[in-house]
């Protein structure tokens, strides 16, 4: 059985933290794993696809997973063989894509600046919809499609990400990682859609077979994705009413939040249910429903496990200061440092079967000679752990990570059926030394 940690750590009998069915302690000790390494668990990825699809019922749908999220082969394979598709930002992440088995017309490729070869590469591949972020972009994927010769008998699919143009704020989530609202980057402005629209119809190398948008991560509440996706379908039927009759699918974006311990969210098939309650009211239900989850799919089946280095304990006019060092920093997970995101941190090991214990309050940081190299505090055994765990990292973890510091990168442990199936080796800092070393000039 697929073994998570949810809200909490699972733990067994000996208070021994438990993913996938494992005692990382155990792992750790046996040298089985490294230390910073990143673990997930496949099973319980694949579980929750499996919940998510489910929550489509009967309806046509796509599950495109954001592959930004987690690049892992393993992580896309896992998802692919559940029948979800893949939502990619770059040239790399379709190549990824295509490798670990997810077909072409299950890929739809996002982004605001796609290079002409990524833009061919999208073309030849076959893939369901270029996200078409800017109206000048539609002019680029004629122009690549002319040079392509598609022109004949086939057409490059797009499909139009409108920007909603949402207040931020209302979201409730970071303004660096809201992307509905006006003043964004991503997505075409609504007043801007009349234009898109007359481009299209004068590009026979074009055609239009979607619209979708995408308001942000991170979005802890139903409410504000239901009022997006009302809008994304009613601008749906006007432009059916204006005489576009090949749209095949509506996309209302991913940002399904998750739960990193302040208190409970709703569950992806929540987003799912209120989206095709939209869709039936605003009578395109003929269409196919996609959403493009990343964060929810894999972010709390992944942790990152630390060593504890040693403890600082000072005090300053009179006040107790004491500090946790451990070996993972802000170049192994940067989200604290960019976001001030907060991941709970917890000892692999306790006393007992629950994580009762004498606590005392522990400012966790790494190493990395920056200040915000800060995980914040937290109430950890007043006798320190040797290791430590930071939770719900399987997402925007490794795939930000970076060698800082001349620092390696970490480790990635996969776990499927209760054992390690494979194991991501970084390169060593000597590895580094010599590739800096050897730049000639």
């Amino acid at each position: 059985m697929a073994e998570a940690f949810g809200n909490s750590p699972r733990r067994d009998s000996n208070g021994r933290a438990l993913l996938g069915g494992l005692a990382l302690s155990d792992l750790v000790r046996s040298g089985s794993i490294r230390t910073p390494s990143y673990v997930y668990d496949l099973d319980a990825i694949a579980a929750g696809a499996r919940e998510l699809r489910e929550a489509f019922g009967n309806e046509s749908h796509l599950v495109a997973y954001a592959v930004k999220a987690n690049t892992a082969g393993p992580v896309v394979r896992a998802l692919a063989a559940q029948g979800c598709g893949a939502d990619v930002v770059s040239g790399a992440e379709l190549s990824v894509a295509l490798a670990c088995g997810v077909p072409p017309l299950s890929i739809v490729y996002n982004g605001v600046a796609k290079r002409d070869d990524e833009i061919d590469k999208a073309l030849g591949a076959g893939i369901l919809s270029i996200q078409i972020e800017s109206v000048e972009e539609i002019v680029r994927v004629a122009a690549r499609a002319r040079a392509l010769s598609l022109g004949r008998g086939a057409r490059a699919r797009i499909s139009l990400r409108i920007n909603p143009a949402l207040d931020f704020e209302a979201l409730e989530t970071h303004a660096n990682i809201a992307t509905g609202h006006d003043a964004a980057k991503f997505g075409i402005a609504q007043d801007d859609l009349p234009r898109a629209l007359e481009i299209i119809k004068a590009s026979p190398e074009v055609e239009l077979v979607g619209l979708g948008h995408h308001i942000g991560s991170q979005i802890p509440s139903v409410p504000a994705y239901r009022t997006a996706a009302r809008t994304l379908f009613s601008l749906g039927v006007a432009v059916r009413a204006g005489g576009v009759s090949t749209l095949r699918f509506l996309d209302t974006g991913g940002g399904f939040g998750i739960d990193y311990g302040a208190g409970a969210v709703p569950k992806p098939g929540d987003y799912v249910r209120a989206a095709l309650e939209e869709r039936k009211a605003a009578e395109v239900d003929d269409t196919m429903l996609m959403v493009e989850p990343g964060r929810s799919m894999v972010a709390a089946h992944g942790v990152l496990v630390s060593r504890v280095v040693q403890t600082k304990v000072s005090t300053v006019r009179g006040t107790a200061r004491r500090w946790l060092m451990i070996d993972a920093g802000m170049n192994d997970l940067i989200r604290p440092a960019l976001y001030q995101a907060r991941h709970r941190v917890v000892p692999l090991e306790t006393n007992g079967a629950s994580a009762d214990f004498t606590a005392t309050l522990w400012r966790v940081v790494g190493p990395v000679c920056e200040s915000s190299d800060d995980f914040g505090v937290h109430a950890l055994p007043d006798s320190p752990p040797e290791h430590v765990a930071l939770l719900d990292a399987g997402a925007y973890g490794y795939v930000m990570s970076n060698q800082y510091n001349g620092r390696a990168l970490p480790d990635e442990v996969f776990l499927r059926g209760g054992q390690i199936v494979t194991i991501n080796r970084a390169k060593s800092q000597d590895d580094w030394v010599q590739e800096r070393v050897a730049i000639q000039g």
